[in-house]
């Protein structure tokens, strides 16, 4: 995917967007990329589980003792309403018989196809059942999902949404336009200092010049960063007044992981796997670059339209020529 996202910070230098000392100032702030599931509870996750062990026993032809099936759709509906009422007890007791039913039919898969061709077909999704009855309530690594089970559940101290499940991204853009020189997903939930070395890197290998000046918000403090200077907002030592103005355009970046998310598709990943995270993160980061080449040509045209004659304005095609503003050009060279 990096064969399209490069082409456009090519396009970008080559129109007279933005030029190579621009690149050298990065802003880099990290963002949630949530996927494509349900909010996750213990009932609908044994409920769902129960569902699929009994699809693919059926579809393999194996005979089971009970299928659970209609028993384990009533006991989550007992536990969604005992949560509802906050009789918590009540609720406890339900969940508690859902994981007791999952355990047998795990348990009774197991025999059944014990020594038989037909145990590969179950090895992925018994793991993955065995790893949510094993887990408990203060467990770190946590599963969210039986079909995204790399999922992680982020806290940015959010008062309209607590927790998310998905991805932590890195964007990088540059500090006066906002181009995005790097939008990177990242597996697990690492520190926001341990991800900075990882992303100036990937812009120092995109880019011909090298980046001199980074700055962050607070939540990078901790970093191993030492090739280039790093800003980290709230900074007082060392500073000066060129440095100080340069240090309150960091929060310039939220605006723009905004519209990523509102007029992209960062805000829901709805590709599957870590691939997928991948692909959907440098995808957002190839359509916030064409929007904002976009909004930049269309500033140019209204400017000739503007001071210029109509019948001038057929003079300029070999100008814009020069300026290399052709997207389909990227995609055709591709």
């Amino acid at each position: 995917m990096e064969i399209i996202f490069n082409p456009t910070i090519i396009t970008a230098l080559n129109s007279g967007f933005i030029n190579k000392k621009e690149c050298e100032d990065v802003i880099i702030d990290t963002t949630a990329m949530e996927k494509n599931i349900s909010y996750p509870t213990d009932s609908k996750l044994c409920q769902r589980a129960i569902s699929r062990l009994g699809k693919l026993s059926k579809k393999h032809a194996i005979p089971l003792k009970k299928s659970y099936k209609y028993v384990s759709k009533k006991a989550m509906g007992k536990s969604n309403r005992h949560a509802h009422a906050k009789q918590y007890k009540r609720m406890k007791n339900s969940n508690k018989k859902l994981k007791t039913c999952l355990g047998r039919l795990m348990r009774d898969i197991e025999r059944k196809i014990k020594r038989t061709e037909k145990a590969s077909y179950f090895q992925e999704e018994l793991t993955i059942v065995k790893r949510l009855l094993q887990q408990k309530r203060k467990d770190k690594n946590k599963l969210y999902s039986l079909h995204e089970p790399e999922v992680i559940c982020i806290n940015h101290g959010k008062a309209h949404k607590k927790y998310e499940y998905g991805s932590k991204v890195s964007i990088a853009i540059t500090h006066k336009k906002g181009l995005a020189l790097s939008v990177k997903s990242h597996s697990g939930n690492p520190y926001d200092g341990d991800t900075l070395n990882k992303v100036v890197c990937d812009i120092n290998e995109k880019i011909s010049s090298q980046v001199k000046q980074v700055f962050f918000d607070r939540g990078y403090r901790g970093h191993k960063i030492e090739f280039c200077d790093v800003f980290i907002s709230g900074q007082r030592k060392g500073m000066n007044a060129s440095l100080k103005k340069k240090l309150k355009r960091q929060s310039a970046i939220e605006p723009h992981i905004g519209h990523i998310k509102a007029e992209g598709k960062l805000r829901r990943n709805m590709l599957k796997g870590r691939i997928g995270d991948e692909i959907n993160a440098i995808l957002c980061g190839v359509g916030h670059h064409l929007r904002l080449l976009l909004a930049w040509t269309a500033w140019l045209l209204s400017c000739l339209n503007f001071f210029t004659p109509i019948s001038m304005i057929k003079s300029f095609k070999l100008f814009f020529q020069k300026l290399q503003i052709n997207f389909f050009y990227i995609f055709y060279k591709i």
